[in-house]
């Protein structure tokens, strides 16, 4: 394990093997979850004979093009028509934890060797003696308890704040000395404006100076105001959670770090083809794992890969971000919002017709609903929100009538610019 004096520089020493060999042990772990798949899971089998494929021919990373692109949308399809996983689990396995995230999607927790996001807080400096801000929600969703575990890998002490109000959020900021926050980079703006509200100097009464976001980006001009106002040393991670942790960012900040337990892709999002160095294509994953056999899923995300040497010593190719989403789902303070849902909710209204509109104001998503008039509005508006929340999981901001006849036909608008 390299080691930098007497402080651990790096999670293991995976994150420094050469690229050669990185590609030797993903392709070994690749063909050995194909054989795995085809043996324990109905769905996979199906899947490959449907279409051809012989799983012994599947033997490498780019092999994988051989197998179609599962997109969110298509895993909800094959998760309904045969739930909870769609045939696709290894009904064998041993699982820990079911988490729920819209659709619904069903998903199984990694095994618990797994270290599911601890790179990432590792990468960012979290290391015990950290007592950490969990404001990610515990509540059927894996974001609260798999950040939680990838925290206590690094040894840091965690305060399982999750959707609390941002008074008590605040307090437990002050009382409990915290030193460091995961969650979205506009809540931690909420809270700081909050506390500064209430009259606290943020410099001189909190101790928070690590943050680690994921759910949402985090625009520059936000972190610089993070990092020059505050003292906050920000990072970003990046993941998806049908398939865990993917990407996180380094000290050098210069791109983000493709994890160990993952195999990337960056195809065409028409084809499901590879696409060209630097090119810009759909962000597509692969978890070598036991449990959940799910193959080249299509996260919707556009990025381009890195593969230039990063000063910070780590091997992996790096993400450049995300440059956009791929089709007409959107992602809005870290959920997904899919036409397919709202169509489902205008059926369960009769018929209502409505169209959302995804806005950005003071670093946060605002969501919008334009709907026609029809009755009694109190009451629809009331049977809308409900129903959105129920299928979305996220909270709908702002309501405003429209006369029957003037709405478009896109569900749905996303308006934001990222700067």
């Amino acid at each position: 394990m390299k080691t930098g004096g007497t402080r651990r520089v790096f999670y293991d020493e995976k994150e420094t093997r050469s690229i050669a060999r990185r590609k030797r042990d993903q392709d070994t772990k690749l063909a050995r979850m194909i054989r795995r798949a085809y043996e324990k899971s109905k769905g996979f089998r199906t899947m490959l004979d449907d279409h051809g494929i012989d799983p012994s021919k599947i033997r490498s990373v780019k092999d994988l093009e051989r197998l179609p692109v599962i997109s969110r949308p298509k895993l909800i399809e094959m998760e309904m028509g045969d739930t909870p996983y769609g045939g696709f689990e290894n009904p064998t396995a041993a699982v820990d934890r079911i988490f729920i995230s819209p659709g619904p999607v069903y998903e199984p927790h990694l095994p618990e060797e797994d270290p599911l996001w601890a790179r990432a807080y590792w990468a960012a400096g979290f290391r015990p003696g950290d007592i950490v801000l969990n404001a990610f929600s515990y509540h059927l969703v894996a974001a609260g308890l798999t950040f939680h575990g990838g925290l206590r890998r690094v040894g840091a002490t965690v305060v399982p704040s999750g959707t609390a109000s941002s008074d008590i959020q605040v307090q437990l900021l002050r009382d409990l000395s915290i030193t460091g926050f995961t969650g979205t980079p506009s809540f931690l703006a909420a809270l700081i404006k909050r506390a500064e509200e209430l009259g606290y100097d943020y410099r001189k009464d909190f101790k928070l100076r690590r943050a680690s976001f994921a759910a949402e980006p985090l625009e520059a001009s936000l972190r610089a105001r993070f990092e020059r106002d505050y003292g906050i040393d920000t990072y970003q991670m990046y993941g998806a959670t049908e398939v865990g942790d993917v990407a996180y960012e380094c000290p050098e900040k210069m791109g983000w770090h493709i994890c160990e337990e993952v195999i990337v892709e960056i195809v065409d999002p028409e084809t499901g083809k590879t696409v060209s160095n630097n090119e810009l294509g759909e962000v597509v994953i692969t978890r070598p794992n036991d449990i959940f056999y799910l193959f080249r899923f299509a996260t919707g995300d556009l990025s381009s890969i890195i593969e230039e040497p990063c000063p910070c010593g780590r091997t992996a190719h790096r993400l450049n971000g995300i440059a956009g989403r791929v089709g007409d789902a959107v992602k809005v303070r870290g959920m997904f919002v899919a036409p397919s849902q709202l169509k489902k909710i205008r059926e369960q209204l009769s018929g209502i017709k409505f169209q959302l509109w995804v806005d950005r104001k003071a670093h946060r998503d605002i969501l919008k609903v334009h709907l026609e008039r029809a009755g009694d509005e109190a009451a629809l508006r009331s049977r809308f929100e409900k129903a959105f929340r129920d299928l979305c999981t996220v909270s709908i901001d702002e309501c405003e009538w429209v006369e029957p006849g003037t709405l478009d036909g896109d569900l749905i608008k996303d308006r934001r610019h990222w700067k």
